[in-house]
Order: structure tokens, then sequence, then C-alpha cells
């Protein structure tokens, strides 16, 4: 007995493959919806049509044979889509494209569509095979994971926009108090220095001097902090470069050369004015041993940084003072700040003069 969908095999495969033939009985019974078309047909229309594209659609075969595929389109279909397949079906290629399809009782159902020509022994299309499975709770899935997506994605910008502006705000803030600090301390130097010179005893003069220089290195170290757009890290190797221009300048010393070789050196701000004070010590005792009664020489500044170390070293070419150097209130200030800031300072000699290692850890 011949079954229900044999008619409309009989002229798309049977004429080629014979009656009974697997392929034919695999198409019909298979739970894939499957379409064949006839592009030799005026406007491409449906040849074939098994049960499964059937109860896809809930069109009877008698609605479905002679339309185009088109009649499964509804509004929401998308245009681009479905101008991508007509140029494919024109350039005779595959084509494999989600395009929302519309049943009979009009509700929507979205559709993996994969068309593809059937060609004849002379190359020429005979047919286009096109199967239909419905994905809708994977596109949907899709969708609503995408949604949640752009949801979490806008809070995120949001959440962001917000920390942008604390951290701005928080910046601002940062750099006023250290321009506030650094103004204040600079008052502080200015009224101290001229208390200084109403001093009778030289010896309290010079002390309140060695003050005064350690005021004026807490004043460039809040000046740059100031100066920076970065309020978590400080730059050791330039504020080295300008502090040793600032100590020789104050010192009035135009006979001691000054080489500097710097790079930056990132530290965390917390360990600035801590770097900055030893930093401070090392160059005026420097100064002030390497260079005793007015004698020139060469001061040599480095600062480098190596993994997570920063190093910096001050060198002379005086006398040698490892002795002199960790005496007094000097050695006592370098000793507990480099502590501050888990460093080690360790005097040297140099042949001639003096050398002083700094090394501390760096930011990161």
């Amino acid at each position: 007995m011949k079954q229900k969908d044999d008619w409309h095999l009989t002229d798309v495969v049977e004429h080629k493959v014979g009656r009974g033939d697997p392929f034919a009985a695999a198409i019909r019974g298979t739970r894939m919806a499957m379409v064949i078309t006839n592009p030799r047909l005026p406007d491409n229309p449906i040849v074939f049509a098994n049960k499964a594209f059937q109860d896809l659609t809930g069109y009877e075969r008698d609605e479905i044979i002679g339309q185009n595929c088109r009649f499964l389109q509804g509004p929401d279909t998308s245009r681009e889509a479905v101008a991508n397949i007509r140029s494919a079906l024109a350039e005779e290629h595959d084509i494999q494209v989600d395009l929302l399809n519309y049943r009979k009782d009009g509700t929507t159902f979205w559709n993996a569509l994969f068309i593809s020509p059937v060609r004849n022994d002379a190359g020429q299309v005979d047919y286009f095979f096109a199967s239909q499975l419905d994905v809708t709770d994977r596109v949907e899935a899709q969708r609503f994971v995408e949604k949640q997506k752009a949801l979490v994605d806008r809070e995120v910008a949001l959440r962001t926009a917000d920390l942008e502006e604390a951290l701005a705000s928080k910046t601002l803030l940062l750099h006023e108090v250290d321009h506030r600090v650094k103004n204040n301390l600079t008052m502080i130097g200015s009224l101290l220095r001229l208390q200084a010179r109403s001093l009778p005893d030289p010896s309290l003069g010079q002390t309140l001097n060695s003050m005064l220089e350690r005021v004026d290195a807490l004043a460039t170290v809040h000046r740059r902090l100031y100066q920076s757009n970065d309020i978590t890290t400080f730059d050791a190797g330039a504020f080295v470069e300008t502090l040793a221009a600032d100590v020789i300048g104050s010192s009035g010393r135009a006979n001691i050369a000054v080489e500097v070789d710097v790079e930056p050196i990132m530290i965390p701000s917390a360990h600035a004015s801590a770097v900055g004070l030893v930093v401070n010590e090392l160059l005026t005792n420097a100064v002030k041993h390497g260079f005793p009664d007015g004698r020139e020489g060469t001061l040599k500044v480095t600062a480098t940084q190596s993994q997570r170390r920063g190093r910096i070293v001050i060198q002379d070419d005086g006398p040698g003072i490892v002795a002199t150097a960790n005496n007094g209130l000097g050695k006592t200030l370098i000793s507990r700040l480099v502590r501050q800031i888990d460093g080690e300072a360790r005097w040297l000699p140099a042949n001639p003069g003096t050398r002083v290692v700094l090394e501390f850890p760096v930011s990161g």
C-alpha cells in the first residue's frame, strides 16, 4: 500500500533514485522538518515537505505545496536575514540562519534554517533542499543572557562612573591637602629662618638650620604629591634628582659638581615622607662631611629599580665619613625611617669618599 506522503516525493526523488529508495524513506520518516523547492518553476515553490515540517508549522500538505517559503514570514521576521537568504539562493550557495517564522495559528518560533542547492550531473541546480529546526528555547535563552549581560554592563558602567567620580573627588581632596601641607611647611620654614637669624648662639642656629632642611624636604615631597596625577604612588627617582639640586643650591656650594643618573622608582605614597627625609639626611650629610671647609668635589647620585626593590646611591669623593655617619640625630632618624619603609641603608668606603646605599621595596 502506498504511504500517505509518497505523492509529493514522486517528482522529486523517485524518478532519480527509484521507488523504495532508502533516501526517500529517510526523508519521509525523519523528525527533522525538511522541504525541497524547485527553482526552475516560477517563484521557486515548495515541491516536497515531510510530515515533520507540517507538524512544525501547523499547515496541511495542500497548503504548503506550491508556496514559496516566505509564507512562514511575518511582521517581526528580520528583513536582513531574508535578504541574505535571497542572495544565497541567487548565488546558489549554502546558507544557515536563525529566522523568526510564524505557524498557521499565528504563534512564532525561531527556525534554525539550513538551505543547500542540489545539483545534477551537469552542475546545474535542480532543487534547493532546506531543513528546519525549532530553536526557540535556545534563542530565547541566549536573548535572556544578552539582556542580563546588558543590565550587568549598565550597572557596572554606573558603578564605575560613581567610583571614578569618587576617586576624582578623593584625588582633588588629597591634592588640596598636599598643597596646603606644602604651603604650611614653607611658612614654617620661613618663620624658623627668621628666628634663626636672631639667635646669638651659632650652635643653636646650626641645629635650627638642620631642622629647616628637613622641613624643606617634606615640603618638596608634598609639592610632588600635589603635582602628581596618581595619588597612590610617588616617584622617588624624580624626587632624588630635585632634592639633590635643592640641597646643593641651598648650601651655596657652587664648587660641588653633581652627577645625577636616575630612573623612575614608584613607591607607595604612604612611604614618600619617610623616603624623602632619609634621602635629605644622606644628601646633607654628604655635603657637610664629604666636602668640609669649602672643599670642592663631585657628588654622584643614582636611583634605579630592579624587580621589586628600589636602590638610591649617594657617593662623594671626600675623606670618608663612615664613622661620623653613624653618630648623632641623623643616624637615629635614618635608622628609624628605614625600618618604617622595610628598607636598608649601608655606608661603604668609596676610595675616595663614602658611598651610601639605600634599598627599599617599591610599588607593584
